[in-house]
């Protein structure tokens, strides 16, 4: 049984098939619904991240040349060996995140999904060949792994978040280092045990769980064999990222932060855009990059939904996912707590008034009560920045030409959601929105077969899908002579 016991966090750390304790002694992980030392991890230095690299680097040319039949199969084995330890894994997800057994069981059952996607993309290996224009050669297009892929991940979906990243490396035939987020590395370290277990060879997949990012993360980025950055994350280290990858012209991929719109017409079917806004706001307690931030409701529904949506907000539960009846678990952290406070404080001083509030325990860990807001302050802050916790602040609109102004005007565009009765002008609405993935009437747009990424500061390139294979792959064309 998968647990902070049964992990061996003293050697936390898998380099070239070993595992070991770190350089920099030990961290700890916070249980974020009672505030406990959940586990006492291994801390990683940044000669550890070098030493990473020496293993990716020794395993890479081995592991590119190995047949994609092979890859394929070991990463099918790794998405059973999943399914076999399905309910460990989210036992452990809510156990260092704090989500709910129901939200951490579906992140499984998706984290998972990523490593039958690229067994299958795998062996689908493409090319092109053609005749150059001008006669007198042939042109042969061909798609090789980039090299060793350095993958920074986030606490929100410990699982997910790894795999959506790992099943296309190993796909496409790189080697990776990755450093987990320091909150939840418990969930990579089960899934790097299983990745071993399924048969990935020593080196091609190492962990470097530190509780200092900079030092790891630095450290890759200035090594010249480290040709790939895959990071998901805030936009602020994001663009810090950005700046070391330039130095030396590392291809990056990058997801980013959100601020989705959640869009409401007169015509919506109510029923189910509160269902979808139950979703896409109070998934994963609103932690999620993903989430709907800001609701635009049109003012002949605004009323009905607000009352509609406030009660579903009042009925939740909030607790520790230890009682199965939670539907809400805590946040991260104090620091977390602190911050939507402050949003909602701000919306409250610009005239906003709170429409519905879930009770919460009194304590110990980091809850916050799942929130509506109503007439909320287009400038309010709460609009403007993204919230990452369950509080939905709802805007009236009237007039479709401002209602696509107010949602096109932010720096991101990652999601968002568009609920309406007749489904052309779904369509039309969501092609006039700046975002790089849009919900028609449902409140999830995640899945692995799709291409998931941003627009505008929300981030570079994609995840899942073909496009997600191509990531980890540089094109190269032959010219033949003829």
């Amino acid at each position: 049984m998968l647990s902070p016991d049964t992990l061996d966090t003293d050697r936390a750390l898998h380099i070239a098939g070993r595992w070991q304790a770190g350089r920099a002694g030990r961290f700890d992980v916070v249980d974020p619904a009672t505030t406990d030392v959940l586990a006492t991890v291994a801390n990683g230095s940044a000669d550890d991240a070098t030493a990473a690299v020496d293993a990716a680097s020794a395993a890479a040319a081995s592991w590119a040349a190995t047949p994609p039949r092979e890859r394929s199969d070991v990463l099918r084995r790794t998405y059973e060996l999943m399914h076999r330890d399905h309910e460990a894994l989210a036992r452990l997800i809510t156990a260092e995140n704090g989500k709910s057994v129901a939200d951490a069981r579906a992140e499984v059952t998706y984290a998972a999904e990523f490593f039958r996607w690229f067994a299958e993309e795998a062996v689908r290996a493409e090319g092109r060949y053609s005749t150059a224009p001008a006669g007198g050669a042939r042109t042969l297009v061909t798609y090789r792994p980039v090299g060793v892929a350095a993958l920074v991940t986030p606490w929100n979906f410990p699982a997910a978040m790894a795999t959506r990243k790992i099943g296309p490396a190993l796909a496409a035939g790189c080697t990776v280092v990755l450093k987990p987020a320091a909150e939840t590395p418990l969930t990579a370290l089960a899934i790097t045990r299983l990745l071993a277990e399924a048969g990935v060879p020593d080196g091609v997949v190492n962990l470097v769980p530190t509780d200092d990012a900079a030092a790891v993360v630095g450290t890759w980025l200035a090594d010249s064999r480290v040709r790939k950055l895959s990071f998901t994350g805030s936009t602020r280290v994001g663009r810090l990222l950005l700046h070391q990858a330039a130095d030396r012209v590392v291809n990056t991929s990058m997801e980013l932060g959100g601020n989705a719109p959640f869009v409401v017409t007169a015509d919506a079917d109510l029923d189910a855009a509160v269902e979808a806004a139950m979703v896409a706001k109070f998934r994963g307690g609103g932690q999620a990059c993903v989430s709907a931030n800001r609701f635009y409701v049109h003012a002949d529904v605004v009323e009905e939904f607000t009352a509609r949506l406030g009660k579903e907000v009042e009925a939740l539960r909030v607790g520790p996912a230890d009682d199965p009846g939670n539907q809400i678990g805590p946040l991260i952290s104090s620091k977390a707590v602190a911050d939507i406070t402050a949003l909602v404080d701000d919306a409250l001083a610009r005239g906003a008034r709170v429409a519905a509030r879930s009770d919460v325990p009194d304590g110990p860990g980091f809850f916050l009560a799942p929130t509506v807001l109503t007439d909320v302050p287009a400038d309010a802050r709460v609009v403007r920045e993204e919230i990452f916790g369950p509080v939905a602040p709802v805007v009236t609109w009237h007039d479709e030409d401002e209602l696509l102004r107010s949602v096109n005007d932010t720096e991101m565009g990652l999601a968002a959601y568009v609920f309406a009765g007749e489904l052309q002008r779904a369509v039309d609405l969501a092609e006039h929105i700046d975002a790089g993935m849009v919900g028609i009437n449902r409140g999830v747009v995640s899945d692995p077969s799709a291409p998931f990424g941003g627009t505008k500061q929300s981030g570079l390139g994609r995840e899942g899908s073909h496009e997600g294979l191509h990531e980890f792959t540089e094109t190269q064309y032959l010219s033949l002579a003829w």
